[in-house]
């Protein structure tokens, strides 16, 4: 029975090759990143911390609650991006009247950029051997 009820309270983000799992607690404004405080974690860049509280802020809902976050793969930038639409996601889930408020601001897309293959032939995805006439 726990699971699922841990399963309803999730928000799941992705973005490059990191994966959030978002959980919102009610709280007073905490950020707990991967057991490890939000700011440390991303190493007290405002511009990553504020992504995170972005679609909380539009809503005015920022001390309201405690974000809670196990996230993997990719770096900070793709970690932060998939935090901030795992919260995005969870918060629709949880009130769908915020769906319409969220979608303007793009906090709920998706961003299906990712890592190209290497292609046989190829250094890399698109980069070629150099060419040479003679």
């Amino acid at each position: 029975m726990t699971t699922k009820l841990q399963k309803e309270n999730i928000g799941l983000g992705k973005r490059k090759r990191a994966v959030a799992r978002v959980f919102l607690v009610p709280g007073e404004g905490n950020l707990i990143i991967n057991k490890v405080a939000g700011d440390k974690y991303l190493q007290y860049n405002q511009t990553y911390i504020n992504k995170v509280w972005e679609p909380l802020k539009k809503l005015n809902l920022e001390n309201q609650f405690d974000i809670i976050v196990l996230v993997k793969g990719g770096g900070l930038t793709g970690q932060t991006d998939a935090i901030q639409l795992g919260v995005a996601r969870l918060i629709c889930k949880k009130d769908p009247e915020h769906r319409v408020t969220l979608k303007p601001f793009g906090f709920l897309t998706r961003d299906a950029r990712i890592k190209e293959r290497k292609k046989y032939g190829l250094r890399k995805a698109r980069k070629a051997p150099q060419y040479s006439k003679r």
